[in-house]
């Protein structure tokens, strides 16, 4: 970590919630699932893209369900290990399915984006500096 190296990967948004947050890829794609924009082929993609995440990532809101709390730990986002590859790699599929409803996004690294409030093999949860 010294030398600044990328230690972590998030992909987001790149506008602000009503909670001054930048959304990340999976809440944006979910929102698009929700409101009835995705054909039946994009549809496909995300439930099973996020049937993978299910079965091969924690969520961390399972494990604490306080987590996300913005009492608890405000601002608190994830972001991936940059060691955890088959799940940053899959993230490409849903960059793709949200540029093309025109919501653009972008990929942000850190060697530290936070104070970890949760950490397993593949993502941290932190509350940002």
């Amino acid at each position: 970590m010294t030398d600044g190296a990328a230690l972590f990967v998030r992909f987001q948004g790149t506008e602000r919630d009503p909670r001054g947050r930048f959304p990340g890829v999976f809440a944006l794609a979910n929102r698009l699932a929700r409101s009835g924009r995705l054909d039946a082929a994009q549809y496909r993609f995300w439930r099973a893209g996020n049937d993978w995440y299910d079965a091969h990532v924690t969520d961390p809101s399972q494990v604490d369900p306080r987590v996300y709390d913005p009492d608890v730990h405000p601002g608190a986002t994830a972001w991936f290990k940059t060691t955890s590859a088959e799940p940053v790699a899959r993230v490409t599929g849903y960059l793709e399915l949200l540029a093309s409803h025109g919501v653009p996004c972008r990929r942000v690294e850190s060697p530290s984006p936070g104070r970890v409030v949760y950490e397993d093999a593949d993502q941290i949860v932190v509350v940002p500096w």
